[in-house]
């Protein structure tokens, strides 16, 4: 079917994200470690093997920065790719919108005054129809937000809209849309950065003489 493959990308981590405000048309910029985040996507592309011959982006600042912060170029922004319009739901938290309205979920209810899940499964479709056809040329790289990040890669399965609750997408995290057996897969999903563990000197030094370690010295284990 397809030799090549999608890599969905979110932006950095921003003030927003970070206290997880939903944000869509608010329009605000990377925190100091959203910088930190986007600068490691090209350590991640390597590792999965990809190679971006075209690359899409939101319209929105984050996106865009994060694109040029990991050195890709964006060939075009694409407004299908901007974060679902949350309408009344902009800048305030799940946790505030559940006082109201307990069982809420975006995937299943949308947002009042701004997209129905329909909706947004439209402009996911639309962009992944134009993506399969970029990927007789190379692998795409669209780089958006984290619920359209969910939305696309459940649609590129065939699931409806609903199953986007089921997969997670961190800030400047990669899912890896592919095929397996000439059919739409989820090759990886909210890939993101290994951090080393922190180890104590005596669990260093153990490494260093080729052991691991005994007894309460070691914590490798719970790294």
């Amino acid at each position: 079917m397809y030799q090549h493959r999608i890599a969905l990308i979110r932006h950095g981590q921003t003030e927003w994200s970070a206290s997880g405000q939903h944000t869509s048309t608010t329009d605000i910029d990377l925190t100091d470690e959203g910088v930190d985040q986007a600068m490691t996507i090209p350590s991640l592309l390597f590792g999965l093997g990809l190679v971006p011959t075209t690359v899409w982006s939101s319209p929105r600042l984050r996106a865009q920065r994060t694109a040029a912060l990991a050195g890709l170029r964006v060939d075009e922004i694409v407004d299908d790719l901007a974060e679902w319009a949350y309408g009344e739901y902009e800048g305030i938290t799940s946790k505030q919108i559940r006082v109201g309205n307990p069982s809420w979920s975006v995937f299943t209810q949308g947002a009042p005054g701004g997209e129905t899940p329909e909706e947004v499964a439209g402009r996911a479709d639309r962009v992944l129809g134009r993506a399969r056809a970029a990927l007789e040329h190379g692998d795409v790289a669209l780089v958006c937000h984290g619920h359209m990040s969910r939305v696309l890669a459940v649609r590129w399965v065939g699931l409806p809209i609903a199953a986007g609750g089921l997969i997670l997408m961190n800030p400047a995290a990669i899912t890896v849309l592919g095929t397996y057996h000439e059919a739409p897969c989820i090759e990886h999903a909210n890939v993101v950065p290994f951090k080393a563990p922190h180890l104590e000197p005596a669990a260093s030094a153990a490494l260093e003489a080729g052991t691991s370690g005994t007894g309460e010295d070691s914590e490798l284990g719970h790294a």
